[in-house]
């Protein structure tokens, strides 16, 4: 006698071609999961915004009550990530871009860019460098210990590069000026700076 064995559902993976068809002929929502400051700096045209620290699969099932969901994201992890939590709540017909925005851009489909926000890996490179700089001179003018600050920070970068996961970028991302910039009125001003 065989067993019957339950196949349990996917996330459905489009390509950004793929979702931009689907978005125009209104068959599908797409909701961007990344901070504010990345998605303010460029996203996907039509999108909605949803960041992964808010991201509740429930309310977001009520709010496109009914409709096709696909995440995005920059390159498609938290994207995944987001389609999935979904998916383990129930919502039907869940996909992901693949390749995230970083894939929607190449493919040459629109973004919406503003260049009054500096990017959160650009906040990052400008931070480290900084606190690198800053250990270097106290050590040559105050003591050799705070070579150690330095030290600490490339330690960091090596660590945020070989898992993804960069403790200086979530930090900056709760900044004031990397929050609510969809609502802030920057006038000739840079949001981010």
């Amino acid at each position: 006698m065989e067993t019957a064995t339950k196949q349990e559902a996917a996330v459905v993976g489009l390509t950004p071609g793929e979702a931009k068809k689907r978005l125009d002929a209104g068959d599908l929502v797409i909701v961007d999961v990344r901070m504010e400051v990345e998605y303010a700096s460029v996203h996907a045209e039509g999108v909605e915004h949803i960041p992964m620290d808010r991201f509740d699969p429930a309310a977001v099932m009520r709010r496109f009550d009914g409709k096709s969901i696909a995440c995005i994201c920059k390159g498609g992890t938290r994207g995944g990530k987001a389609a999935k939590m979904l998916l383990d709540a129930g919502a039907p017909n869940v996909a992901n871009v693949v390749g995230g925005t970083q894939a929607w851009e190449a493919a040459g489909l629109p973004v919406e860019r503003s260049s009054r926000v500096i990017p959160i890996e650009r906040q990052v490179l400008i931070g480290a460098g900084s606190l690198v700089v800053t250990g270097v001179l106290l050590a040559y003018f105050v003591s050799p210990l705070w070579i150690i600050l330095s030290l600490f920070v490339g330690c960091g970068l090596m660590f945020a590069g070989l898992t993804g996961f960069c403790g200086m970028a979530l930090v900056l991302a709760k900044m004031p000026w990397n929050r609510n910039l969809s609502n802030k009125s920057c006038g000739g001003a840079s949001c981010a700076a």
